[in-house]
């Protein structure tokens, strides 16, 4: 299930084996270039890593895949459908950038929390049914965090409140889940934790696209983007971590600190 590039010739919108195509996208703020004619597709059901230095685009292009950005030129589509349809739809679940750290004052409950990941299919104002009831139970036994449904977001460590925005991105049943720098400030046991819930949940069929600037992450998944304005690697994550993409990436040595899943 290679990422691939994607072909000048090939019409947005017509595959239905892919999760996200993006075709000669361009973005420049001023003369500084962003992204300089980046094309790639992903496949339903791929496990892939987006790494770049700071700066490189990674937060751009995840911007245009969630539909919050159209870029100057080019296209990107998800399952076929415009990225904003897509986000709307529950098609995508978002997982943002620093969770795990931000400060949660406000008084919510996890259920809280997860429920509000519903809100595309239940509608503003609308009672819940059911159907959205019962998903929102499966997001977070899914996540392993049904135990907390009753605890505030705030009171939660690090890698608890993690779980918890993983299952409020769940409650939409998306087909693509993306993940911002999710394990920012997470402690390694948690982190261990996170990994093996993605593997599962990718093993069940959910496509997953995990941005980071750590390459360390880049031993999870089997597929990686490498962005630095252009895209300089759509491979397998044992290519880019043995060939000179990383030394094109970030310059200089660089070392990656392995770690064991069991």
């Amino acid at each position: 299930m290679p990422v691939t590039r994607t072909a000048p010739s090939t019409g947005i919108g017509r595959s239905t084996s892919n999760a996200i195509e993006v075709v000669h996208v361009n973005v420049a703020y001023g003369s500084q270039k962003i992204l300089d004619n980046v094309s790639f597709a992903i496949p339903q059901g791929a496990y892939v890593g987006v790494v770049g230095p700071n700066g490189g685009g990674k937060t751009t292009m995840l911007k245009i895949i969630l539909g919050l950005l159209q870029p100057q030129s080019g296209t990107a589509t998800v399952f076929g459908k415009t990225p904003r349809e897509a986000r709307k739809a529950g098609t995508i679940g978002y997982v943002p950038q620093s969770v795990s750290q931000t400060d949660f004052s406000f008084p919510a409950t996890v259920a809280e929390i997860v429920k509000g990941g519903r809100v595309p299919q239940i509608g503003i104002g609308r009672r819940m049914s059911a159907r959205d009831r019962e998903a929102i139970e499966h997001a977070m036994k899914e996540a392993g965090i049904t135990h907390l449904r009753n605890r505030l977001i705030g009171g939660l460590s690090g890698g608890e409140r993690q779980k918890a925005f993983i299952a409020r991105a769940l409650a939409s049943e998306p087909r693509l889940l993306i993940l911002d720098e999710p394990t920012t400030g997470v402690d390694p046991t948690a982190r261990h934790q996170f990994y093996a819930l993605l593997k599962t949940l990718n093993e069940r069929g959910l496509t997953i696209l995990y941005v980071s600037h750590d390459v360390e992450v880049m031993q999870e998944v089997s597929f990686v983007l490498a962005l630095n304005q252009k895209l300089l690697c759509h491979c397998s994550s044992h290519e880019f971590l043995t060939n000179e993409t990383l030394h094109r990436l970030y310059g200089g040595d660089v070392e990656i600190a392995h770690h064991h899943t069991h």
